[in-house]
């Protein structure tokens, strides 16, 4: 019998395997670009899954291409453009190839040795990046694992930086509280870091929001002083750019400017709109994000890579290797003063993949007009999507959009059950439907449908089916009733 390592490795297979995969893909891609019929979320419950792939599991024999197509029939079809779910981009088709080429390689970063093209390449992707968001000479960074671990690097780093003592190594002085002020519209990942640092919910001011979901700018000194007279040191204020739910962006000028004046640190939390910066006609939006001490803007949300790819910029690189002080010496240099090119002493991932090299690839192939254009495409689709919105009788906006983040209901004047009841059927209605993907969200309490728009072959067509199908769901949920 031939060796079974021999035939797993074995170059000819893997060139067969991989060409045969590639045009499954390349088919697949040209089918969701011309929109072609499909279920985008293909229906099946869990349960009806697992039993699928259990008893595929028992079954004798592996044909590679069938598992790969039934990957595919069974995902949910982010390329499609009727998917107008969640903040997932759907990847230019480049930046996959990269990560096929970076699994192969599986270098693991963790130290310069065990990744050298991939830590050279990360450095000049971050600070290509930390330049164009306009953080200055000294600006510079990181890429981790999503956005989630892109705040909590950033409040590390603010931890460590504006407390009056090291408290990576003494921890927490005694009877000291320390606090983070975020709006109420913030992403829930920056709740978790600061319980993940052991501040507790006390340890999350809540900042009030306006009519447009904005952190309210005339509430953040009675906020402060109200945290104060609570005994909690606030050490950082986070600014939304832009709230995964609405899309609404916080006044970054205003949120810099107030910490500035009480010296404390100001974080940006831009995973899914920092890449207004980009664009010329919507950069306006991130206007004093420049200002930041820290920035976390995610490549797989709004610059068309895989997940999961976050930058987390700071102001004074510095305060990166200031992050995570600890030794480790089986790993890391010696002294107090870390090289930048081992990235575990600067990253919650000690291994972490080549998350660089499909970014490089994208620039190098496109430009920064890659970005630019998609940018500015999806941005004004959902301000057009609002208008149609706005134009049609019954439909209503909960505000109005900033971004590609469009949250709306239909509530006709014949409904004759509560609203959002109505709206949370309409919505389990569609998903039966199967030819759109769209999610649901709480805005002041409310129901309501949430569109992202993530794909820039979505079109006003499609969009406009999409409320026609409102509408046809909800007249036979009231005619049921």
């Amino acid at each position: 019998m031939e060796n079974l390592l021999h035939i797993a490795y074995d170059a000819e297979d893997f060139r067969s395997r991989a060409h045969q995969l590639v045009d499954q893909l390349a088919d697949y891609i040209s089918e969701c670009r011309d929109g072609k019929p499909m279920p985008v979320l293909p229906p099946a419950e869990p349960e009806e899954l697992y039993s699928h792939w259990l008893q595929d599991f028992n079954h004798e024999g592996f044909d590679f291409q069938q598992f790969c197509q039934t990957i595919i029939n069974q995902s949910i079809h982010i390329h499609h453009p009727r998917y107008v779910g969640h903040q997932v981009a759907p990847p230019a088709p480049m930046a996959a190839l990269t990560e096929l080429m970076s699994a192969l390689l599986n270098n693991g970063m963790a130290i310069y040795e065990m990744g050298p093209a991939a830590t050279a390449i990360e450095r000049v992707v971050v600070e290509w990046l930390a330049k164009h968001v306009g953080l200055g000479d000294r600006s510079g960074g990181v890429l981790t694992s999503g956005g989630s671990a892109g705040n909590l690097t950033g409040l590390l780093a603010a931890r460590q930086t504006i407390c009056s003592h090291n408290v990576w190594d003494e921890g927490a002085l005694e009877g000291q509280q320390l606090a983070v002020m975020v709006s109420e519209e913030a992403h829930y990942s920056v709740a978790r870091a600061a319980r993940i640092m052991g501040w507790g919910a006390k340890g999350v001011i809540k900042i009030p929001v306006n009519q447009e979901l904005q952190a309210d700018d005339d509430q953040l000194e009675n906020c402060l002083a109200e945290a104060r007279a609570q005994g909690l040191q606030v050490i950082a204020i986070v600014g939304n750019a832009c709230s995964t739910s609405t899309g609404s962006y916080d006044d970054l000028h205003s949120m810099s400017e107030f910490a500035r004046k009480h010296n404390i640190w100001f974080h940006v939390d831009g995973a899914h709109g920092g890449a207004a910066v980009f664009s010329g006609k919507y950069q306006h939006l991130v206007k004093g994000m420049e200002l930041a001490d820290s920035v976390v803007i995610d490549f797989h949300k709004m610059m068309l890579t895989p997940a999961l790819t976050t930058a987390v910029l700071f102001k004074d690189v510095a305060h990166s290797f200031e992050t995570f002080a600890q030794k480790a010496e089986y790993l890391l240099s010696n002294g107090t003063q870390k090289p930048w090119f081992d990235g575990a002493a600067r990253t919650l991932e000690c291994t972490k993949k080549m998350m660089s090299i499909k970014i490089y690839a994208l620039i190098k192939q496109y430009g920064k007009e890659l970005f630019s254009e998609f940018v500015t495409q999806l941005y004004d689709l959902g301000q057009a999507f609002a208008d149609m919105i706005r134009n049609e009788p019954g439909f209503e906006l909960a505000i109005e959009p900033q971004s590609n983040i469009v949250c709306f209901r239909y509530w006709p004047n014949t409904l004759n059950m509560p609203i959002n009841y109505f709206t949370a059927q309409i919505r389990s209605q569609l998903l039966r439907d199967e030819r759109f993907y769209v999610v649901q969200t709480y805005v002041r309490g409310d129901t309501y449908l949430r569109t992202t728009l993530m794909n820039p072959f979505t079109s006003t067509n499609d969009l406009s089916e999409l409320l026609h199908l409102i509408k046809q769901i909800a007249d036979e949920i009231i005619a049921d009733k």
